[in-house]
């Protein structure tokens, strides 16, 4: 408390606490401290009154302004509906060439699909699209499955190994794990495939490893380890890795056979929000 005019005790009392012979004065609080607490006061009484303010049995009290901000949401959202109407029918009835060759089109499919991706892909992929170890990169023009609208679309609409019948699905061999190769020529393929990328590699191990990768790796990745998009077999002699780049990774791979799950979203999200959605991936990506 603050030291009172006087100090008798007379004049103004005290708590009655006292410690180490310092008493505490029992002060008035300030009138304008007490002016904005009963203002408070009254404010609180005019707001139950006027707003919905105190649960019932049945509900709630309205209020006398009978305002709801449920209500106002609702109104809200039914606006930008009918807003949003026209190019979401356009968006609907359009092919994917014509939305990329209408530039107003374009651009509200590719605000829609930003939002979306924010909403749904950027969990996994990031939220600039670079993906991570285990996911994919978006932005770099290298794809699994085709980087066609049409192919980006398709993706979207049924996932990688989802529970979608027509899912895009691919296997990779767990060569170590499953026993089908020993560990030395697992070590000898991951030198083979080192070389396959440009790098140094162990020339010896390179040549024992030929033969293996004949027998057991052409058939999805080709001859020259291209990769073959209708497989879904990555493309080996580039310098780009979902699961990382160094020996230890690639024999991982190898050894392991890792597979990640996409989701399907065509029961998610809307016919035209897809679209919207493999627009902005598309476009974001300088898909092919």
């Amino acid at each position: 408390m603050s030291e009172p005019k006087s100090n008798d005790p007379k004049e103004v009392g005290t708590t009655g606490h006292e410690w180490d012979g310092i008493r505490e004065w029992d002060n008035p609080l300030p009138r304008w401290w007490l002016y904005v607490f009963y203002a408070c006061i009254v404010f609180a009484i005019g707001y139950w009154i006027a707003m919905p303010a105190w649960p019932t049995l049945n509900g709630y009290t309205k209020g006398m302004l009978h305002k709801s901000d449920r209500a106002q949401v609702v109104a809200d959202l039914a606006e930008l509906h009918k807003i949003r109407g026209v190019e979401g029918r356009m968006l609907k009835n359009a092919s994917l060439q014509q939305i990329e060759a209408d530039p107003k089109l374009q651009a509200y499919a590719l605000a829609v699909g930003q939002s979306v991706f924010g909403d749904n892909c950027a969990t996994c992929h990031g939220a600039g699209g670079t993906g991570g170890k285990g996911y994919a990169n978006l932005r770099d023009d290298v794809w699994l499955w085709g980087g066609t609208l049409e192919d980006i679309q398709h993706t979207i609409q049924v996932g990688v190994r989802s529970d979608n019948p027509r899912a895009r699905s691919s296997i990779m061999p767990s060569f170590g794990k499953d026993q089908i190769l020993p560990a030395a020529q697992i070590d000898d393929l991951t030198e083979y495939v080192v070389a396959l990328s440009g790098r140094k590699a162990d020339a010896a191990a390179v040549q024992r490893a030929a033969p293996i990768f004949q027998a057991n790796c052409v058939v999805c990745h080709g001859p020259a380890g291209l990769g073959d998009q209708t497989k879904g077999a990555p493309n080996l002699t580039d310098k780009e890795w979902l699961y990382g780049s160094t020996r230890e990774d690639i024999r991982g791979q190898i050894w392991n056979g890792r597979g990640g799950v996409m989701p399907t979203w065509e029961a998610r999200l809307s016919p035209e929000t897809i679209k919207a959605l493999a627009v902005y991936v598309h476009a974001n990506a300088v898909g092919k």
